[in-house]
């Protein structure tokens, strides 16, 4: 049964490739495609629930069976409408149809995605295969460069080490507060649905444990759609459309696991200072903004595991500020050090942080993932098992360094002598950096080039900006 489902993973993903393909030689980009592919198979799946004899949850004179009868500007004009009627409905139907908008504007391609959906049984496949399915044609669509998906992707293998460690129970709630398209939350359902079989922590599981905000419609249509295939929050879903910095925690939860968005707010956003005052200190760093807003809804004793650059660890001002809140009111107890080239961004330097809300740091582990160590996502991505050294010094706490072993990865450093350290930095390396070289496709040297002079235009508009505010 599993080679069947393999197969059947496998030829579905590889004909929904092979339609994107055609699709985007009409100008449809592959992320509005999945975008289109997603509308359509819920109203699929809502059809086929009716032939079970269950109630459909899409008014009527907008179902499937009202797209599929036409052809032509028919079908164009009845797909717009269907769009915008259930764009406008509440809990789940109104999320996974966030202000949704047609792409697909010729009458031929579209009535080819409907076919291809129409060709088969969704609602009858397992749901992790269903999952499975959907997981596989999202992570496809982030590695895609021109559709720039893949700044909502987190490694899986990175994720699943995250939330193996951090240990989400059955009972917990568990929120990713900029959650992309839902891996967190998948992996920690996966790891939490394992630890029982009574059907009332299930159900609890399913609909109440897990909960994320996006600030993107679109992706927030994804990452419903991705928890629904699963079976959570088949009636409400846990995923919001919000900007999560903009409101102070009501509800706070157990664990936090979470990759928020690198680099500074998107322009036009509001000014957390002006809707925050309960925020240890004000500044316009997203990270520590992001950082700032998971200590703050962390249950006392809840714990949180969070990607972040490597200026959260040594930037002065605010970033001194929340480093030193981090280590007196809570337990930083481990540092991840992460090597480059294991994001679709690439250059991007990271560490994740794992701490636990309500109690004082004693001593911070690091484990340097980073010196020496090379992936590139075309020829070495980052897999579970270059974590597991990490995953058992995490569990063991002794140190693999010593001066025997200068390069040992595993390091604790006590509360003193990091309150010590200029501006309380956390930004600390041990070993030896070597002489090896690492041999990168000519796409991730376009792409780091393209990243690289990003950032000089970022650094330079900025800079521009305080010159005028000097000069008036």
């Amino acid at each position: 049964m599993k080679t069947n489902n393999t197969t059947t993973s496998q030829s579905l993903i590889k004909k929904v490739w092979m339609l994107a393909d055609v699709i985007a030689a009409a100008g449809v980009g592959f992320t509005d495609y999945i975008i289109q592919l997603t509308y359509l198979l819920f109203l699929k799946m809502d059809e086929e629930k009716v032939q079970l004899g269950l109630q459909s949850a899409i008014p009527q004179g907008y179902g499937w069976n009202d797209l599929i009868a036409l052809d032509g500007l028919d079908l164009l004009r009845q797909y717009e409408e269907t769009l915008k009627v259930l764009s406008n409905q509440d809990d789940l139907i109104g999320t996974i149809f966030t202000k949704a908008t047609n792409k697909i504007e010729q009458p031929v391609l579209l009535k080819k995605v409907i076919s291809l959906i129409e060709s088969e049984n969704w609602l009858s496949m397992d749901g992790d295969l269903k999952g499975s399915i959907y997981e596989a044609i999202l992570e496809k669509n982030g590695q895609d460069k021109k559709s720039g998906a893949g700044q909502y992707f987190t490694p899986r293998a990175l994720i699943n080490t995250m939330v193996e460690v951090t240990n989400p129970l059955i009972s917990e709630t568990v929120c990713d507060p900029a959650c992309g398209t839902g891996g967190f939350l998948l992996a920690a359902f996966d790891h939490m649905k394992k630890q029982s079989k009574d059907s009332e922590k299930l159900r609890f599981l399913r609909n109440e444990a897990l909960s994320g905000n996006d600030i993107t419609p679109l992706v927030v249509t994804l990452a419903s759609m991705n928890l629904y295939l699963h079976g959570i929050g088949t009636e409400h879903t846990p995923i919001r459309c919000q900007d999560s910095l903009e409101r102070t925690p009501t509800t706070l939860v157990d664990v936090v696991l979470a990759n928020p968005p690198f680099g500074t707010r998107p322009a036009g956003s509001t000014d957390i200072s002006a809707m925050r005052d309960d925020l240890y200190v004000t500044t316009k760093n997203n990270q520590l903004n992001f950082l700032q807003h998971i200590m703050l809804m962390l249950k006392n004793g809840g714990r949180a595991a969070v990607v972040l650059p490597d200026n959260v660890l040594f930037e002065g001002g605010a970033g001194e500020i929340i480093r030193k809140k981090l280590l007196n009111d809570f337990d930083l107890h481990t540092i991840l050090r992460l090597p480059t080239g294991i994001f679709y961004a690439q250059g991007v330097k990271a560490n994740v942080l794992f701490f636990r809300k309500g109690t004082k740091t004693k001593d911070v582990w690091y484990y340097d993932y980073r010196t020496n160590i090379k992936h590139t996502l075309a020829t070495n991505p980052i897999q579970r098992h270059h974590l597991d050294e990490f995953v058992e010094c995490y569990n063991n706490r002794v140190e693999t360094y010593s001066e025997e072993n200068p390069d040992g990865r595993w390091r604790k450093y006590s509360y003193d002598e990091l309150m010590a350290r200029d501006k309380t930095s956390l930004d600390i390396t041990w070993l030896r950096t070597g002489e090896e070289t690492v041999d990168y496709s000519l796409d991730e040297l376009m792409s780091m080039i393209e990243e690289k002079s990003a950032n000089i235009a970022d650094a330079v508009s900025k800079l521009k900006e305080i010159i005028d505010t000097i000069e008036e």
